[in-house]
């Protein structure tokens, strides 16, 4: 399939999922299942070791040593035969890595969705809205908050373009699914300290594949790369 057709797949699921959950309010049913309303605590505290290090500070400097190492292939052993013949997936990888992360965190900045932990049904001080909806007072006269869509997974989902990086259909299963992976637990943990709903890690998902594909269209010329069985 061309690259175009998956583009346009994945701009209306990401239409359509953003559309779900400002009308449907499928996030505070999941996120109840996090937060004891009696105690007005989440079901994992976000100081509490070693599940923070895991799954906040220690993946993000993973990652971060990942696109470094790619980069430093890239420029070091540019005349390497094995850098040679993986070239433009190792520059859709390293372009991904700081792109994703960077669109993520300006969407952050002019969204002003609240955490679950901001709004006043999880005792915060906020209302529930839509990404697409803006505040009345006293609502409006608020500090901004900065968490739509999912900042701290984007990290994660950027490694989905691993997919380009690999020929054979079996290697290209096993990026996605190890992407995947590392994307959604980066994404459960926000959910279970309070700091994200399902749809900001899903959303955020779309918008990683989105501009992956996007990539791949420039670097590739066209079609997705080809895959050896």
């Amino acid at each position: 399939m061309e690259t175009n057709k998956h583009i346009v797949v994945t701009s209306i699921l990401l239409i359509f999922s953003i559309l779900l959950f400002g009308i449907i309010d499928i996030d505070t049913i999941i996120q109840d299942n996090f937060f004891n309303s009696t105690t007005h605590t989440w079901i994992l505290d976000r100081d509490l070791q070693p599940w923070k290090f895991i799954f906040y500070d220690g993946i993000k400097k993973v990652l971060i040593l990942l696109a470094l190492s790619f980069l430093f292939a890239l420029i070091f052993f540019r005349n390497n035969r094995v850098i040679k013949e993986y070239k433009r997936g190792i520059i859709i990888v390293i372009l991904s890595a700081i792109f994703i992360p960077l669109v993520s965190g300006g969407l952050k900045k002019i969204t002003n969705m609240p955490c679950p932990k901001n709004e006043i049904h999880f005792g915060g001080k906020m209302i529930r809205t839509a990404v697409w909806e803006s505040y009345d007072e006293p609502y409006k006269s608020m500090s901004k908050i900065a968490c739509w869509p999912a900042g701290h997974a984007s990290g994660g989902f950027a490694l989905l373009s691993l997919f380009f990086l690999f020929k054979t259909l079996r290697n290209k299963i096993l990026a996605l699914t190890f992407s995947l992976g590392i994307g959604w637990s980066m994404g459960i943990y926000k959910m279970l300290i309070g700091d994200h709903f399902l749809s900001h890690t899903i959303i955020t998902m779309l918008i990683a594949w989105l501009i992956i594909l996007i990539l791949s269209k420039i670097i590739l010329k066209d079609k997705l790369d080809s895959v050896n069985i």
